[in-house]
């Protein structure tokens, strides 16, 4: 293990070799049982004497944070470690930071309702394996193109030309790092400071979130029963972020009527729409409407995608479809911001997506998914908001008492204004199916009702 000592002036040295490395040893960074540096060879590198190594390991013996082992060295002993802290710091942060919160770590609850978690136990991880253990056998080493393994790109066009009926080649898609990546991309190549970005409301607080660090004025609206209300859009807005095929978290889809309705406003006021389909894939009803982006014939949407549902979120792959205006500016965004992504994983993906295997997983899991649905749809069926995709369930009108056995999110928690309407957002991702009717049982002994308006219609 080397370890880092510097050394000033031609004073006691063995007592500064001494504290610095008794101060590695309390910090932690040498932990018990790791082996010092051998005397002659520290001496070496400080450029001091053998002699004044040996003082300074003796000085650590004496005290009982080393032990000395014949023929073997000089060895850490068990030692009680005080944490090293970093230093406190005058520099602040600007002030939309102060507002954040930092994300919550993984919850113990029973009964894990939370969104956007699909279920690990049904993502064929063996199979993933050996498709994951092939390519970095094979992959080469140095740098990739930006837009990513140009294979997943040709198997995303194909993939999302059949099941979405998205107009693109693999020349028009830009591998991410998640749906968030893209969403960060496009607002760097497009967001000036001051701009106004539009977001559905109630709508996904990390989008929300996300704009205003980039410099936006971001302005909420409303969505009813048919989508975001394109009337209620601001003039000054140039850009607007929705989530047309299931919105987030209601769970409705855009209504045709509204869909046309927004395109036209976007290229009446040469705005720039960002649409995100991000769980599209698990559909329990009828046949999805046409994405913005089919219908789109200005050349103003964006598609984004997103494989954390689909697949697994630690995997972090997702896409986006741009105009051909904007491909150069976020190809050269990419490379600014982290070159790009991991190339084994994405072409593993690859070759999943080229043998039937992501079809094949999208139909187990959306089976599952399905009855899941349904039975959480049944059980709260005065209060859910009719859905027919996805992987999660808006309940008006109702709230909860918290427990540490019971993971649920509240309809407040993802409004941007006030007063934010009453009401749960519940996933069936995390939780299993033979767990979801006790996790329902307690949900309503826990459960308290008000009434609440419907989603208006216009």
């Amino acid at each position: 293990m080397d370890v880092h000592i510097s050394l000033e002036g031609r004073g006691d040295l063995a007592a500064q070799v001494y504290r610095q490395l008794l101060d590695a040893i309390l910090d932690g960074r040498l932990r018990s049982g790791e082996r010092l540096p051998p005397t002659r060879e520290l001496a070496r590198r400080l450029e001091i004497s053998r002699n004044t190594v040996a003082l300074a390991y003796d000085r650590l013996g004496a005290d009982g944070f080393v032990v000395g082992r014949a023929g073997a060295g000089t060895f850490v002993s068990a030692a009680p470690v005080r944490g090293r802290a970093a230093p406190k710091g005058v520099v602040s942060p600007r002030p939309i930071w102060k507002d954040v919160e930092p994300p919550k770590g993984p919850t113990k609850a029973r009964y894990d309702f939370r969104v956007g978690i699909p279920d690990a136990r049904l993502f064929p991880m063996e199979t993933w394996r050996r498709l994951v253990s092939r390519e970095l056998r094979v992959s080469a080493a140095g740098y990739g193109d930006p837009t990513g393994h140009e294979p997943l790109r040709e198997a995303i066009a194909r993939h999302i030309g059949l099941s979405r009926s998205v107009h693109a080649g693999p020349g028009d898609v830009l591998i991410t790092n998640g749906a968030q990546q893209a969403l960060d991309l496009i607002g760097r190549v497009l967001i000036e400071p001051g701009d106004v970005v539009a977001v559905e409301e109630p709508g996904y607080p990390p989008a929300r979130l996300l704009f205003r660090s980039l410099g936006a004025r971001v302005a909420s609206v409303p969505v009813d029963g048919e989508g975001i209300d394109v009337a209620a859009i601001p003039r000054a807005a140039s850009l607007v972020y929705v989530t047309p095929s299931h919105q987030f978290p209601l769970g409705t889809p855009m209504s045709l009527a509204r869909r046309a309705a927004l395109l036209a406003w976007a290229e009446r006021r040469r705005a720039v729409i960002i649409e995100d389909d991000y769980d599209s894939e698990f559909r329990f009803g009828e046949r999805p409407l046409e994405p913005l982006q089919s219908l789109d014939r200005a050349g103003r949407v964006i598609y984004v995608g997103s494989f954390s549902k689909t697949l697994l979120p630690m995997l972090r792959l997702g896409f986006l479809i741009a105009p051909a205006s904007l491909a150069p500016a976020l190809r050269v965004a990419r490379q600014l911001s982290d070159w790009h992504g991991e190339l084994p994983t994405q072409a593993a993906l690859a070759r999943f997506i080229d043998e039937g295997l992501l079809a094949r997983h999208i139909r187990k899991a959306t089976r599952e998914y399905a009855t899941r649905h349904a039975m959480i749809a049944e059980a709260l069926r005065a209060y859910v908001v009719p859905s027919t995709a996805g992987l999660h369930l808006c309940a008006l009108g109702v709230s909860v008492r918290p427990g540490p056995d019971l993971a649920v999110e509240t309809l407040e928690a993802y409004c941007g204004t006030t007063p934010a309407r009453t009401g749960l957002v519940l996933g069936y991702g995390a939780i299993g199916t033979d767990a979801v009717p006790e996790g329902l049982r307690l949900l309503r002994s826990r459960m308290s009702a008000r009434p609440e308006p419907p989603l208006a219609l216009p």
